[in-house]
């Protein structure tokens, strides 16, 4: 008999036996192959599964918005991704990897300074999200901070990261219809302008006390 949706959220790590773990690749980021079970919905266990995995860490990401002026403040640079694609360059929220020793929170902050050159105020969790569970480990916390958006202009980013990053302030009405009409491809991007769209005037009304 199939259980329901209610029992099967009941699985955790307890019902995984990882047999093994390869590092396949170490550079930039890491490539490794497990080799597990697991329990299956109808009872019993499932045969061993191999499966490779992309391991980059856990992100956060945070679109700047601005409640006075109604204003958002978005990013624009080149991604290895899309290098074959129609766009190479591509407009999104401010993002980074987070380091074992930081925040989400921390890194979003950090994160907005060294990509747009802003500092950030008060901040809005909006959700956590795997971007791709079924080949990658990454998490990602996204947030929409506090931003005065007469600061955001010109061009940022890590020297040493190889990093060229163009700073757009745009009104929130124009990034959502960017949204509607698939400018932006980038999830993490997608997802808190919707949030945005629906929040952004309790947001408003929150930040002003």
């Amino acid at each position: 008999m199939q259980q329901s949706n209610k029992d099967s959220s009941l699985f955790t790590t307890e019902d995984v036996e990882i047999i093994s773990k390869e590092t396949l690749f170490q550079g930039y980021f890491k490539m490794v192959k497990y080799r597990f079970k697991h329990r299956l919905f109808e009872g019993g266990w499932s045969q061993v599964i191999e499966r490779e995995m992309f391991d980059r860490g856990h992100a956060a990401a945070l679109l700047p918005y601005d409640p006075v002026t109604d204003q958002v403040v978005l990013v624009e640079q080149i991604r290895v991704g899309a290098l074959e694609h129609a766009q190479p360059w591509q407009l999104e929220i401010v993002a980074g990897i987070i380091d074992s020793n930081e925040t989400a929170e921390e890194v979003a902050r950090r994160e907005s300074v060294e990509e747009a050159g802003i500092d950030i105020g008060r901040l809005s969790k909006v959700t956590s999200y795997y971007p791709s569970s079924g080949g990658c480990s990454e998490r990602l916390d996204v947030f929409v901070g506090e931003v005065d958006a007469s600061t955001a202009h010109g061009v940022h980013g890590l020297d040493y990261e190889g990093e060229d990053i163009r700073v757009h302030v745009v009104p929130r009405e124009q990034a959502y219809l960017w949204v509607q009409n698939g400018r932006f491809e980038n999830g993490a991007s997608i997802i808190a302008l919707q949030w945005l769209e629906l929040n952004y005037q309790r947001l408003r009304v929150k930040w002003e006390k």
